[in-house]
C-alpha cells in the first residue's frame, strides 16, 4: 500500500510472547500511558494486555499491579479508545472512573432486584389453570355418564335433595293453577260489579220493576264485595307460596348446584390421583404425585365444605317450608269455605287473622285537588 493508515499510539507497543514489554520502549510507552490515564492512577497500577492491536479489536488497561509493584489492585476499568467509550455508552453501560483515589460512577439504568410480574402473565396463568381443571371436571362428568367412572354417593343427603326437587314441581304446579284461579276471580268480580251497577240503574228507571232489579243489585253488590275479598286471600296466598318457591327453595338449589360442582372435582382430582398410584414411582413422577395431592386435599376440603352447607340450608329449609305452609293453607281453606257458604263475618275475620290488607280500589289515584 502506498500509505499506511494511521494507528493507535497503544497498537505501536511490542508485546513479547509472554505478554512482558520490551525494554527499549519502557520510556516511550509510560509516558504516552501518562497522557492517556486520568489522575490519580499511577504506572505501577497499571497492566496493558494485548488483544491483536493490529485487528479492529480496541484495547482495553486494566487497573492492576504491574509487574515488579508491590502495589494493591483497584477495581477501575477504563477504555482509553473512544470508540469503545461511545459504544459502551450507547449500550446503558456503567462506567466507573477513579478520581482522586475515590470511585465515582456515572448515573445509568436502575435495575430492580424483583421483578415485576407481568398482567398478561397472570391472566395466561389463570386461563391454564381454569382449561385444566375444565378439562378433569369434563372427563370425569363424561366416564360417569358412560359407566366407566366412580362417583361419591351420600345416599342420605341425595334422597333429601330429589325430594326437594320433586317438592318444587308440585309447589310450581300449585303456584300455577292458584294464580289462574285468581285471574278467572277476578274477571268473575268484575263482572258481578258491572252487573250490579246494571240492575241498580234498571231499578231507577223501572218502576213496575224496582223492588227486583234493586234486590239482584244488592246480591251482585254483595257478592263482588265477597269476591274481592276471597281475591285479597288468594293473591296473598300466592305471594306466599312464591317467595318459598322461587326464592327459598331456589337458594337451596343453587348451593346444591354449587355441591354437585365440587363433587365432580373432588371425584375427578380424586381419579387423577389413583391413576397416578397406579403409576411407576420414580424422580419425574413424584412431583406430579405430589402436587396432585395437594390438589385432591383441596378440592377434598372443598367438598366437604358444601356437602356441610347444603345439609344444614334443607334442614331449614324444612323448617321454614311447614311453617309457612300450614298458615298459607289453613288461610286458603277458611277464606274459600267463608265465601262459598254466604258468611261474610267468617271471611273478613279470616283476613284480620293473618292481617290482610285489602286495598280499596282506586285508592292509590290521587283525588283532583291533589292533582292541580
Amino acid at each position: 500500500m502506498a500509505q499506511e493508515s494511521p494507528k493507535n499510539s497503544a497498537a505501536e507497543i511490542p508485546v513479547t510472547s509472554n505478554g512482558q514489554l520490551e525494554d527499549s520502549h519502557e520510556h516511550s510507552f509510560n509516558r504516552d500511558l501518562k497522557r492517556s490515564l486520568p489522575a490519580g492512577l499511577g504506572l505501577s497500577e497499571t497492566k496493558i494486555t494485548s488483544h491483536g492491536f493490529d485487528s479492529t479489536k480496541e484495547g482495553v488497561v486494566e487497573a492492576g499491579p504491574f509487574p515488579g509493584s508491590s502495589a494493591s489492585p483497584k477495581s477501575s476499568v477504563i477504555s482509553p479508545s473512544s470508540a469503545a467509550a461511545s459504544r459502551l455508552a450507547g449500550q446503558g453501560c456503567d462506567l466507573i472512573i477513579p478520581t482522586g483515589g475515590r470511585a465515582q460512577q456515572k448515573s445509568g439504568p436502575v435495575v430492580l432486584a424483583d421483578e415485576v410480574k407481568n398482567p398478561a402473565m397472570e391472566k395466561l396463568e389463570l386461563v391454564r389453570k381454569w382449561s385444566l381443571n375444565t378439562y378433569k371436571c369434563t372427563r370425569q362428568i363424561i366416564s360417569e355418564k358412560l359407566g366407566r367412572g366412580s362417583r361419591t354417593v351420600d345416599l342420605e343427603l341425595e334422597a333429601q335433595i330429589d325430594i326437594l326437587r320433586d317438592n318444587k314441581k308440585k309447589y310450581e304446579n300449585i303456584l300455577r293453577l292458584a294464580q289462574t284461579l285468581s285471574t278467572q276471580l277476578f274477571q268473575m268480580v268484575h263482572t258481578q260489579r258491572q252487573l250490579g251497577d246494571a240492575f241498580a240503574d234498571l231499578s231507577l228507571k223501572s218502576l213496575e220493576l224496582h223492588e227486583e232489579f234493586g234486590y239482584n243489585a244488592d246480591t251482585q253488590k254483595l257478592l263482588a264485595k265477597n269476591g274481592e275479598t276471597l281475591l285479597g286471600a288468594i293473591n296473598f296466598f300466592i305471594a306466599s307460596v312464591n317467595t318459598l318457591v322461587n326464592k327459598t327453595i331456589e337458594d337451596t338449589l343453587l348451593t346444591v348446584k354449587q355441591y354437585e360442582s365440587a363433587r365432580i372435582e373432588y371425584d375427578a382430582y380424586r381419579t387423577d390421583l389413583e391413576e397416578l398410584n397406579l403409576g411407576p414411582r420414580d424422580a419425574s413422577t413424584l412431583p406430579k404425585i405430589e402436587q396432585s395431592q395437594q390438589m385432591f386435599q383441596v378440592h377434598k376440603e372443598k367438598y366437604d365444605k358444601m356437602r356441610n352447607d347444603v345439609s344444614i340450608k334443607l334442614k331449614f329449609l324444612e323448617e321454614n317450608k311447614v311453617k309457612v305452609l300450614h298458615n298459607q293453607l289453613v288461610l286458603f281453606h277458611n277464606a274459600i269455605a267463608a265465601y262459598f257458604a254466604g258468611n261474610q263475618k267468617q271471611l273478613e275475620q279470616t283476613l284480620k287473622q293473618f292481617h290482610i290488607k285489602l286495598k280499596t280500589p282506586g285508592a292509590d289515584a290521587p283525588s283532583w285537588l291533589e292533582e292541580q
